[in-house]
Formats: structure tokens, sequence, C-alpha cells
């Protein structure tokens, strides 16, 4: 159906704390206006991370071609030899600014796997210079992971005037977007993707219900951590139930990174979306299963076994 999937978002190094207790535990609600907590983390790492860098990892894992485009600093050559080495990333437009330094995400962890992330732009911020016009080729197929909000608009604007289909997934962004510029990305994508979490925020910024964001957009993916997760298209819904882990849970982060990977990897090829789902599914576990968005390993043999335990059904795709 697609014949290259274009990948922007952030390329950053994550900074990774979890903690053995909760945070409702350290909170008073009633003082939220004059919060000032302290929590103790338990382990720290520092992991290659960022959207945009783990979507096209995964979807390397997968055996699917990805151009990564990005804007990174004068730091990311540790980086950059990792992304090389994966077989089915293509680094030629990552563009690197040597006076700042590469984007980088601080996130806190707690037992319930509820997660507070700080993000430093970096280089980042520079991603708004970047013009996809000349890149598109026919048959493109571009994700729009979150970014600089001035970027993340910019490519919406672009693939419209391009004739290329996108997936949107504000995130992070969605109180930085304009009102209007969100409603656009929105009603032009042909799939919209976010947590529970984010797609009612979505829904509170631009004053619409569900029905009125699923009558403006092709496809909605609604993702719910270990509740699975729901997609929405004319008028149906298909609940997908979230694949198992192998062990106890050990870091969700990057889980929805490589859920949009593997819902991208049956998408472009055309597989029906149930099929999209299950493959976002049973991606996503493997990092959970593992600490670090990009530390995960698979074969094809292991990643269609696993599929299979998990839907019991074979993956023909």
């Amino acid at each position: 159906m697609y014949k290259r999937i274009i990948v922007t978002g952030s390329v950053a190094y994550d900074h990774i704390m979890s903690m053995p207790s909760r945070f409702g535990d350290h909170i008073l609600p009633d003082k939220i206006h004059i919060i000032n907590v302290s929590f103790i983390m338990e382990r720290f790492r520092r992991e290659f991370g960022g959207t945009g860098g783990n979507i096209s990892y995964n979807l390397s894992l997968l055996n699917v071609k990805s151009n990564l485009i990005a804007t990174v600093g004068n730091d990311f050559h540790e980086y950059l030899t990792h992304l090389r080495k994966q077989k089915h990333i293509d680094t030629s437009k990552i563009k690197i600014y040597k006076k700042v330094p590469t984007a980088s995400g601080f996130v806190m962890t707690d037992q319930d796997d509820n997660q507070i992330w700080g993000f430093y732009e970096g280089a980042m911020r520079y991603a708004n210079k970047i013009s996809l016009a000349k890149i598109f080729k026919k048959g493109d197929f571009l994700v729009i992971a979150p970014n600089n909000p001035l970027a993340m608009i910019r490519y919406a604007k672009e693939a419209v005037a391009a004739g290329i289909d996108y997936m949107f997934d504000p995130a992070f962004n969605i109180p930085h977007i304009p009102t209007y510029n969100l409603k656009e990305a929105l009603e032009n994508a042909k799939v919209v993707i976010g947590n529970d979490y984010e797609i009612a925020l979505i829904l509170e910024r631009i004053g619409w219900n569900l029905h009125e964001l699923l009558d403006a957009t092709d496809i909605v993916v609604t993702t719910m951590g270990k509740d699975g997760s729901v997609i929405s298209k004319d008028g149906k819904i298909i609940k997908i139930k979230s694949a198992k882990t192998q062990k106890k849970i050990i870091d969700p982060t990057g889980a929805g990174d490589a859920y949009r990977a593997g819902f991208l990897s049956g998408f472009i090829k055309g597989a029906p979306l149930k099929t999209c789902g299950q493959l976002g599914a049973t991606c996503s576990v493997y990092t959970v299963d593992r600490n670090g968005t990009q530390t995960h390993h698979f074969t094809k043999t292991e990643f269609l076994k696993r599929y299979k335990d998990n839907f019991n059904e074979d993956l023909k795709i």
C-alpha cells in the first residue's frame, strides 16, 4: 500500500528513573497548587530514546525501512553509531547542530507504572527549519510523532500540500499546539494515535466529543497499556487485547512507540486493522520486558511465535 515510511519525532537521550513507591504517597491532592515534593529514585539509566528514534528502531527490528528525520546536537556521535548498526534506518537526513546538545528526556516511574516526564529541547528546537517538501516521494507514509510543536504543524501542512498520508501523534505537545492547528492536523490525518489520557486531553483542548473526533478523522487508535487498545474506523470499534510480558513488568517507557511501529508495519502493507493492532501489542511488550527503549531485540521467528502465542493465529502479512 505504501512504499516508504518517513519518521519525524524527537531523537533524545532518555534519563530513566524509577522508585518503589507511588507518586500518590507523596502528594496531597488539596495542595497541588503549592506542590513541593522530592522523590527518592531506586534506579537510574541513560538510554537512547526519543519518539522518532524509538519508532525507527522498532521498525528496523520488524524489517521495515524508515527514513528518520530529526535535528540533533553536538553529543550525538554515540547515538548515531547505534542507529547505523540497525539495518533498516536511513539517517542521512538527520541534521546535526554543533552549538547545542541533543534533546534530553527525564522520566520518573512509580510502582504502578505512572510516569512524570520533563523534556529539554536542545537541538530539537530547530526541527521546524527542516522542510519535507523535497523529501516526499509518491507512495510515502509520514509519521508525525512528538517533536518541536512548530515542526509538527509544518510537517502536517506540507504533507497535505503534497498529498501524503500521515499518522498524527501529538502526545505531550497537545497543550503547546494552537487549537486551530491541532484541529487542522487531526482533520487531515489518516491515523490519529494516543493513549487514553492523551485522547481525552485532545477532546478537552479542541472542544469536541469522541464522536466528533471519530467523524473528523479516518482512523483513531487509543492505547490503554495493560488494558489493550481500541481502533475506531467508520463507526466500527475494534478491541485489541494486550500481549503478555515474559516476566513481571520492568519498564513501560517506550512501549507506546513500539506499539506504533508494530501497527505501522502492518498498516503500510494493507493488513486488516485488527492485525495492525495485534502487531502493535506484540511489539510493545518487547520493550516492557527490558530496561530502556532500544535495548530489546527479536528475530522474525521469535516475533511470529510470540504473536501466535498471544492471539492464537498465524501472522499472514
